[in-house]
């Protein structure tokens, strides 16, 4: 089977060390693993990018196609994407920038790459300017994991970081509701989308981390701790739970554009607490037992 324009350049990037001829020779050029909004399959695009201080940008043009990319459509449903510059490789939270942060951060990809404007007049629909964002909250970086305790710990301080930055962003949309001066409605929030970004990675990560121990993790241990019988009764009914709040979570912050502050800041508060403690709870009784277990496993032995 021929290989593909895009595969072409994915393999040279790759092997050359982000580094690729022809037309794209010399420019800003990354890879953006996305997954499937419907086939939850992943797919790696090269695309052209745009610095603007700290932040990397891109603009879904599509070429002036009249319809959003197919990884737009991607990272809209699975916000965490995976990105190569260079030989560098790292996961990202991908936010779609809004109102006038969008309108700034265009400006800019046109000043820096004027193509986006041309591409932007060739079509009705707005180009979408995405932000990537590092996907580790409050500068948190991942330590070193041995053990699947380790990985463990891991993943849950990365779902709490999630739930502050959550917060964080919840009150700094409240703050620029408090600024609006004048009669009529407030301007339209600048941080929808990066709050729904945030809430649908979290929930989308506790309920993979859950669907794993729920499918290989808790029957392995329980296998060799019969007298926890109790302890996963607990989990299971936990992790119930937990998915109802996950639905609330995301209905809860839907309507943040509508919502009291107060009593938005209680309800986030108690689900929050809530999934705290679920965390907690599997730190007590779970973690300690996975303290000698080798992480990442050992490949299986080949048979003889």
């Amino acid at each position: 089977m021929p290989t593909s324009f895009n595969e072409t350049i994915i393999e040279e990037f790759r092997a050359n060390g982000g580094e690729v001829g022809g037309p794209f020779a010399g420019g800003d050029l990354l890879l953006l693993t996305t997954t499937g909004a419907r086939s939850g399959i992943e797919r790696t695009t090269p695309l052209g990018y745009v610095r603007h201080g700290e932040l990397i940008l891109l603009v879904g043009s599509n070429l002036g196609a009249p319809s959003h990319p197919a990884w737009y459509h991607n990272l809209l449903a699975h916000p965490v994407v995976r990105v190569e510059i260079g030989t560098s490789v790292f996961q990202a939270l991908a936010v779609p920038a809004e109102g006038e942060r969008r309108d700034e951060l265009f400006a800019h990809a046109v000043e820096s790459a004027p193509g986006y404007g041309d591409y932007q007049a060739r079509t009705d629909r707005v180009l979408p300017v995405v932000v990537l964002e590092r996907a580790d909250p409050d500068g948190w970086r991942p330590g070193e994991v041995r053990t699947l305790a380790d990985k463990v710990m891991e993943v849950h301080t990365w779902l709490r970081g999630q739930l502050r930055q959550v917060a964080a962003e919840a009150d700094a949309h409240f703050a620029e509701r408090a600024t609006h001066q004048g009669p009529g409605e407030p301007p339209a929030p600048g941080l929808g989308l990066q709050i729904r970004q945030r809430c649908l990675a979290f929930c989308q990560a506790l309920e993979f981390h859950h669907t794993s121990e729920d499918g290989h993790l808790f029957p392995g241990i329980a296998r060799y701790h019969p007298d926890l019988g109790d302890t996963f009764a607990r989990l299971d009914a936990e992790h119930r739970t937990v998915a109802r709040i996950q639905a609330a979570l995301v209905e809860l912050l839907a309507g943040i554009a509508i919502a009291e502050p107060g009593s938005f800041r209680v309800e986030l508060a108690r689900m929050s607490a809530e999934l705290n403690a679920h965390l907690d709870y599997e730190e007590e009784t779970i973690v300690p037992l996975l303290a000698d277990v080798p992480w990442p496993p050992a490949p299986p032995a080949n048979a003889s």
